[in-house]
């Protein structure tokens, strides 16, 4: 190689590495912190396939981890206590964009932070509790997805009677720390009630020994049934939530999958893995740029009956064909 070309060679290589490096410091590494729904994703299956479909969202997008992506995910397990710490470390980290997977970690995270982008998952009344100001304008740091309208008490309700005709009274069970909505799917139900012949009366529990008292007072009566809210409490003690239903021959119907996967009788909601894979997109929408408040807040687009028929026959429940054709899964 002659010297000229040599010199000519080592001008444009010289030009070329200042805008190597700064197309390195463009795609600088951004951050992200989750708190998840559910128990952790190592001992609980729908814990796992929840983060795994949000994480391959992700994924889809472009964001890989450990390349221009980092990611703390943690797990709270409906621990109000807990909560409250995660959302702290979370907003000392001072990530891009911040994750909730529940009505109780989003106003966890919302009390440490009104400026570091928020998006939610699962949310039963974002409006109604202060997360967004509107569905269509959020207005503030978070947006996302919500998994059920309060109308679905009806549909609880009368897939209810469907199954178990007989029932009279129903408890709907929940924990007012962790699902502070429930008075509005109880209004929902007190006035759909009476056309159905039933009773709709509130069960407020904080712990999995006042659950248990609460159900044991409630089949006292005969043609007694429960319905689980949607809330983190129901979902983290479902085991013996589904437990307490079988001793006492209660038929039951709860909000998601998993619960019928385990042993409960019915399920009726929206498809849980979906939301979480869908609102990985708000996530790679926020880190490109966009700001939650004009991100309006997005309703179910997918819902599933669950039926499990062994449990229905240890309940001395037979499930009309007609139901058994409309349920999306069944459970032999």
């Amino acid at each position: 190689m002659e010297r000229r070309d040599f010199i000519t060679l080592l001008g444009g290589a010289a030009a070329a590495w200042p805008l190597a490096a700064r197309a390195q410091q463009a795609e600088r590494v951004r951050r992200l912190a989750a708190m998840m729904g559910g128990n952790n994703a190592d001992t609980d299956a729908d814990g796992r396939a929840w983060f795994m479909a949000f994480r391959q969202g992700l994924q889809e997008m472009g964001w890989v981890e450990g390349r221009n992506f980092r990611a703390d995910y943690r797990w709270a397990a409906g621990d109000l206590d807990r909560m409250r710490v995660i959302a702290k470390d979370f907003v000392d980290l001072q990530p891009d964009v911040l994750f909730g997977g529940s009505t109780s970690a989003v106003l966890a995270l919302l009390r440490e932070t009104r400026t570091i982008p928020i998006v939610f998952t699962n949310l039963s009344d974002p409006v109604g509790t202060g997360v967004v100001a509107s569905f269509a304008r959020p207005g503030g740091n978070a947006t996302g997805f919500a998994a059920f309208e309060y109308s679905v008490a009806v549909k609880w309700l009368e897939l209810l009677k469907e199954v178990a005709p007989a029932t009279r009274r129903v408890a709907l069970v929940f924990n007012p720390e962790t699902a502070p909505y429930a008075h509005y799917y109880l209004s929902f139900m007190e006035a759909a009630a009476p056309a159905l012949g039933v009773t709709a009366n509130a069960v407020s529990v904080r712990t999995v020994g006042e659950m248990e008292a609460a159900l044991e007072a409630h089949a006292r009566e005969a043609d007694g049934a429960l319905i689980a809210l949607p809330d983190a409490f129901t979902l983290v003690h479902r085991g013996p939530l589904i437990a307490l239903a079988a001793r006492h021959r209660l038929p039951a119907i709860y909000s998601y999958r998993t619960h019928v996967i385990e042993g409960g009788l019915l399920s009726y909601g929206s498809v849980t893995i979906d939301l979480y894979r869908r609102s990985a997109s708000y996530v790679d929408r926020i880190l490109k740029g966009e700001k939650p408040a004009d991100l309006p807040v997005q309703l179910p687009t997918k819902y599933e009956t669950v039926i499990n028929l062994k449990t229905a026959k240890a309940l001395g429940i037979e499930i009309l064909p007609t139901l058994l054709a409309r349920a999306d899964e069944v459970i032999e």
